[in-house]
């Protein structure tokens, strides 16, 4: 209630002069009747001010002119009802005047102090609503995420405020070709910010107190807004980037422990083309290597729909000299190529038919350098018809050089491997000559010794039993030896192993055995000679291990080659504790399985005997 009585007080806009004229007459004809009242108690001369309060109000409310006219008539009211009958004086009198005088001074006094009053008043609350919507405002373009939407809203606040039938707000220079508009720049240090569009009807206080108080206020919190605005687009980019990296770290990270793990190079070339394509935001990916025919072969595909069937990885095609992969060739640098270059349309049909998309425009291809030499390419192809950042081919360079890390590491691995097994084979080779030399010579010629020996003992006569005596016991000599030397052959490379096959070579090492030994052998058939051989000694090292340190009771081998891989399990009920690279013999056989690309894995805890696991492909080494 006090809120809207003041407020009626201190609006703009005047009461009608009629009203004016009638509160007025209604103010001196109360005054006067208080005064007829007061007048018993009080000299007439000093009732006066009765009339005054008459003359304020009329004043604040409806201004200084008829705040005047109200002096006046009260004046001469008070004049004439109450000065000239108590003093009997004329109208010309001086007496009569004199107090009139004064009273009009008074009055035009009060008027004047009642209307600067109204005006201060009025003012101060036009400021306190200016400060209230200059709040608001800076609320409002201080918290939206969007400056330019949030600009109609603020204008439409700002209208309502300031009592204007609308206003616009927009950002940069607004040109404005309706004569019933103005325009106001908003301006920061001679930046031009934004303008402010007004009806061009104003009256020219409003217009003055837009230009002196609301233009500068709105000036200032606009141009907070904007470096609000730029520096939160700012951190958003910076923190876009920094999530950007830190995926790409991530994807490179896990393409780089797949390559520091050795797998097989399929799965890395599978990973490459599948980070790289999320983080470069590519609709498919893949990596080619180059053939010494003029062809590419698809190493590894990765596409972010499931639109079409992809290629087949492995599959061979013919280098098109338009194409992208031939200028990758050519030039061994980084190349993009898109579907809207005036010579890419048979290098677009390459493209969609390449990757089985006929919406692909654009793709960006890196090369694969190997040990100073090409090996091959790695592309990614776009659906969009925007062009891709400048910075794409150095991103996708990170992953190239994983994959060429990741084929050289391959290569000294394979290297390594098909050196081991060269080794091992010429160490294998080696026994089996030395083995069929001793059988084919040494051995024979001990036989034919032996018999010539014996043939010379039953030839002795019996008057010389001394000599039979001795010819006998060198002949049991050279027995020994022949059996001496079949063990060592047995050593170097068993014969029964090559003539009989792996089950009835193991049977042998179990008879052979100091310790019991539970065996159990599933072969489908021979195997290949260096998967035998690898077991045989798998077995025939375990077995020795057995006898010298376990302290076992029973040893228990089973051996199942049936399938793509030759898988051995050794287990005693030993003392445990066996430590593999104690001693040369597991290592030895390790270098031998892991020659042949399998692997082997020893469990000893003590007191709980030894497990030897290993597991050898049959299919190649």
């Amino acid at each position: 209630m006090r809120a809207r009585v003041l407020s009626s007080l201190l609006r703009v806009t005047r009461p009608p002069f009629l009203a004016g004229v009638i509160v007025a007459v209604a103010c001196v004809t109360a005054e006067t009747f208080l005064t007829f009242l007061l007048e018993r108690m009080a000299p007439p001369n000093a009732l006066d001010v009765v009339y005054l309060p008459g003359v304020l109000v009329v004043s604040y409310l409806w201004g200084l002119p008829l705040g005047m006219l109200t002096a006046l008539a009260s004046g001469f009211v008070y004049d004439f009802y109450l000065i000239l009958p108590r003093y009997e004086v004329t109208v010309f009198s001086s007496w009569s005047w004199m107090p009139l005088l004064i009273f009009l001074v008074v009055g035009l006094l009060v008027s004047a102090a009642a209307a600067l009053m109204r005006a201060l008043l009025i003012e101060a609350e036009e400021r306190r609503g200016e400060a209230d919507l200059e709040a608001a405002t800076a609320r409002l373009l201080l918290r939206a995420e969007h400056l330019r939407a949030a600009l109609p809203v603020v204008a439409r606040r700002l209208a309502q405020g300031l009592g204007l039938p609308f206003l616009a707000v927009e950002l940069g220079a607004a040109g404005v070709e309706d004569p019933g508009k103005v325009t106001l720049p908003l301006s920061d240090d001679d930046v031009r910010l934004g303008t402010l569009v007004a009806p061009a009807d104003l009256p020219a206080a409003t217009m003055r107190r837009l230009r002196e108080r609301v233009v500068p206020s709105l000036e200032a919190v606009l141009a907070a807004a904007c470096d609000r605005e730029a520096i939160g687009n700012a951190l958003a980019a910076s923190r876009d980037e920094l999530a950007r990296v830190a995926d790409e770290q991530a994807a490179l990270r896990r393409v780089a422990t797949l390559v520091a793990r050795g797998v097989r190079p399929a799965e890395i070339f599978g990973a490459v083309a599948r980070e790289m394509g999320l983080i470069v935001n590519a609709d498919h990916t893949a990596v080619e290597r180059y053939e010494s025919d003029r062809t590419v072969a698809l190493m590894s595909f990765w596409s972010a729909s499931d639109g079409g069937p992809a290629p087949p990885v492995g599959s061979h095609r013919p280098l098109r000299e338009d194409g992208l992969s031939a200028l990758v060739l050519r030039t061994g640098q980084p190349a993009r190529m898109a579907a809207t270059e005036g010579t890419a349309e048979s290098a677009a049909g390459e493209l969609d038919t390449w990757v089985g998309d006929e919406k692909v425009v654009s793709a960006i291809a890196s090369p694969i350098v190997v040990e100073a030499r090409l090996w091959g390419v790695v592309i990614a192809f776009f659906r969009g018809v925007e062009p891709q950042p400048e910075d794409v081919e150095e991103r996708i360079r990170d992953f190239t050089e994983l994959v060429a890390t990741a084929i050289s590491n391959a290569q000294a691995r394979d290297e390594l491997a098909a050196s081991r097994a060269r080794v091992v084979a010429a160490s294998d080779e080696t026994r089996h000559r030395i083995e069929r030399d001793l059988h084919d010579g040494a051995q024979q010629r001990l036989v034919s010794l032996g018999l010539q020996l014996r043939m010379a003992e039953s030839a002795v006569p019996p008057e010389l039993p001394k000599l039979k005596e001795q010819l006998s016991h060198t002949a049991e000599g050279l027995t020994l030896v022949l059996e001496d030397l079949r063990e060592l052959s047995r050593g170097i490379h068993p014969a029964i192993l090559s003539k009989g096959g792996l089950a009835p070579a193991l049977k042998m090492l179990a008879r052979r055995s100091p310790v019991p030994v539970d065996l159990q052998v599933r072969v489908d058939g021979r195997l290949p000679e260096r998967v035998e051989v690898a077991v045989y000694y798998l077995v025939s090292e375990s077995l020795t291990n057995v006898a010298k340190h376990a302290h076992a009771s029973l040893v228990c081998v089973d051996v199942d080659a049936v399938g793509d891989a030759a898988r051995v399990a050794i287990r005693d009920d030993g003392k445990g504790g066996a430590d593999p690279c104690g001693g040369s013999g597991l290592i030895g056989l390790l270098d031998r399985v892991q020659a042949l690309g399998g692997t082997i894995e020893v469990t000893s805890p003590a007191g709980r005997g030894t497990t030897l696991t290993a597991v050898i492909p049959v299919g190649g080494g």
